[in-house]
């Protein structure tokens, strides 16, 4: 059975991008559109395996979504950051909040299906 993975990216091309990569890969992709769309389906999906998420998006951005992911109920599910974004900082807050990598667009499609395959075996 195909493993579910949430992609959170306010951009619908990034989207797209990721959706392919994942899907010829045999992922099953659902979306959203920034970290309280992705927050709301994570906490109401049960079957999302791990979850690919952008730092800078509307409402909620990637660093927060992660931080309330921890306090859920769904702090298993693994999140790898894919973002334009590079700071030390702030990878270190993803980190810390519980983000299990952090991977910088532009993207090699190889590369996120291999780090995704790893957090969900």
């Amino acid at each position: 059975m195909a493993k579910t993975i949430l992609v959170v990216d306010d951009s619908a091309s990034v989207r797209q991008q990721v959706r392919l990569a994942l899907s010829q890969a045999g992922f099953d992709v659902l979306e959203a559109g920034d970290g309280q769309a992705g927050l709301d389906q994570i906490t109401a999906n049960d079957g999302i395996a791990a979850v690919v998420c952008d730092v800078n998006m509307p409402r909620m951005n990637g660093i927060e979504m992660v931080e309330k992911v921890a306090g859920s109920p769904r702090k298993g599910v693994p999140i790898v950051m894919l973002t334009t974004e590079g700071q030390p900082a702030m990878i270190q807050r993803a980190k810390a909040a519980g983000a299990k990598g952090w991977i910088v667009k532009p993207f090699k499609p190889d590369l996120l299906v291999a780090a995704l395959n790893k957090l969900v075996a």
